[in-house]
């Protein structure tokens, strides 16, 4: 029987993958300890996880894309065909090629992906006037994270390591009117970008921000000094709105049309789906 001790590795900068890990995590424990290392502002040390650990490795979509700054902070980790669980988390629009190239990072970093699964968050650009997949994960998506990882714990507790194709786990299916909305949005979108490029990141009310440096301490690409706390480095930003979402003043805000063509067609309730 393999032993089932569960190490969560996630990067979440508005704490929605963390969310997800953790109940993974608890479902593969049992009654026995998690581990955890938070990559959201740091990188994880250099180190080798052992083949008796799994390894929970999640992270956001952004554009269909796992963020490079998560491979970036995973880097200096390796596995000696250490089992891992694949986990994407995404806002209820797609999750693209994000757990393909989570899996694929495992894989050259020696590990062995055992588990996957996308699951929903609420997106970055959700906002109570265009909320999308707004409160999630909530109880329902927290206790189906956890089943998924006490059936994993059952997978190790049959010796059963064979690794799974990730490319086999299928996105739940979009309306088709739905989808070919979204899509002629973002060819509009693209054509007057190319016309008027325009760079957003999140603005500042000048009003109401008090400086109290909440938002730099959020943000974890060091997008925002502290001391110059209305000012956002575009080059930085990820537009993960963790800025938004935690600042104590409501001071903050990010004005992207995606906001409300995404609540208006990606409204629909995704389920999580997994992958054994």
């Amino acid at each position: 029987m393999h032993t089932s001790s569960p190490h969560a590795l996630y990067f979440s900068p508005t704490g929605t993958t963390r969310r997800v890990a953790a109940a993974i995590a608890r479902g593969i424990a049992g009654t026995a300890p998690i581990a955890e290392t938070d990559l959201t502002h740091a990188p994880a040390p250099a180190r080798t996880l052992a083949p008796e650990t799994v390894a929970i490795l999640a992270a956001p979509v952004y554009g269909g894309h796992i963020p490079p700054v998560v491979l970036e902070r995973l880097e200096a980790l390796r596995g000696n065909d250490t089992p891992a669980v694949i986990v994407a988390v995404y806002g209820n629009r797609a999750f693209g090629q994000a757990v393909a190239e989570l899996a694929d990072f495992a894989a050259q970093h020696g590990f062995r992906p055992i588990a996957a699964a996308a699951c929903v968050g609420e997106h970055s650009y959700s906002t109570p006037a265009t909320p999308i997949a707004a409160g999630r994960p909530d109880a329902e998506d927290l206790a189906e994270a956890a089943a998924f990882g006490e059936r994993i714990r059952e997978k190790l507790r049959c010796d059963d390591l064979r690794a799974v194709d990730v490319r086999r786990l299928h996105a739940p299916r979009t309306p088709l009117l739905s989808l070919a909305r979204f899509i002629g949005f973002v060819l509009a979108y693209r054509r007057r970008q190319r016309q008027n490029p325009i760079v957003r990141t999140p603005v500042v009310d000048t009003d109401r921000c008090t400086r109290c440096g909440r938002c730099a301490s959020l943000c974890p690409t060091q997008a925002i000094a502290p001391g110059n706390e209305t000012h956002t480095d575009p080059a930085r930003c990820l537009r993960c709105c963790a800025c938004v979402k935690g600042c104590p003043a409501a001071a903050r805000s990010y004005d992207t049309p995606f906001a409300a063509a995404l609540a208006r067609n990606f409204a629909r309730r995704k389920p999580p789906v997994t992958l054994l």
